[in-house]
């Protein structure tokens, strides 16, 4: 694994992801695919077209392809990262590599059966303070992302979320009429616990996250909640979270 960077903003900064696949050949945060495979096996068909959001330098593209999906997309806005994962998989048919921002996806409206995401958003989440309040600039690029992860998505096609991020916390951003689609969740990981989400377009929220998106429209105009100091000590790092 590259150094990790002395001020952890520079995770949104596409010369730091530059810089570092340069010298990087691979590395796979939230641990490899194998890990978490009987949980994609579960949900996803070989035949399915898939896209991959934020697919960096890790091997997740490569070992899906050998377990046999077959058809998939993969972006990332770092050109580096583009262009070395471009030669090393050009003996796989089927599998493409595009420069793309996640906030502006350029494919046409159902496009894909599965989208899937694994510490992307974590990324992009790098700098708030607090998991318990997100910035509205934060929200916004969140937003943004998973509107067009909606609008790519066919009927009844998932959306998988792979992260560290608990329910309590993942799921106020998840939770939203807005995007169409269903939630449930999944746990994997020896010692760490870390999560799958699963969202399935077409499907209605549950009334327990229906009623998790009333209750935070209706705080939203509100003043935020104060932290206590037992919240505080349990707010964990993002790299001590990650870096297993």
């Amino acid at each position: 694994m590259a150094q990790p960077p002395d001020d952890n903003s520079r995770y949104k900064d596409v010369d730091y992801w530059d810089e570092r696949y340069q010298t990087e050949r691979s590395y796979d945060w939230l641990g490899g695919f194998s890990k978490f495979q009987h949980l994609l096996d579960k949900h996803i068909k070989k035949e399915d077209s898939i896209l991959i959001l934020g697919c960096g330098n890790s091997s997740m593209s490569g070992d899906m392809y050998s377990a046999g999906y077959r058809s998939i997309t993969n972006i990332d806005y770092s050109s580096v990262c583009i262009s070395a994962n471009t030669d090393r998989y050009s003996n796989c048919p089927g599998m493409t590599w595009l420069q793309m921002d996640v906030r502006q996806l350029c494919f046409p409206n159902e496009s894909f059966d599965v989208i899937i995401e694994k510490a992307t958003l974590d990324a992009i989440m790098v700098v708030e303070k607090s998991p318990w309040e997100v910035s509205p600039q934060t929200a916004c690029f969140i937003h943004k992302a998973l509107s067009e992860v909606s609008r790519c998505l066919k009927p009844g096609g998932l959306f998988v979320s792979i992260t560290f991020a608990q329910p309590f916390f993942r799921k106020r951003l998840y939770a939203r009429t807005d995007y169409n689609w269903s939630i449930k969740h999944y746990v994997y990981g020896d010692g760490f616990e870390y999560f799958v989400y699963v969202m399935t377009k077409g499907e209605e929220l549950s009334p327990d996250d229906a009623a998790l998106e009333k209750k935070l429209l209706e705080r939203s105009n509100s003043p935020p909640p104060m932290i206590t100091a037992a919240e505080t000590s349990n707010q964990d790092d993002f790299l001590f979270n990650i870096d297993l």
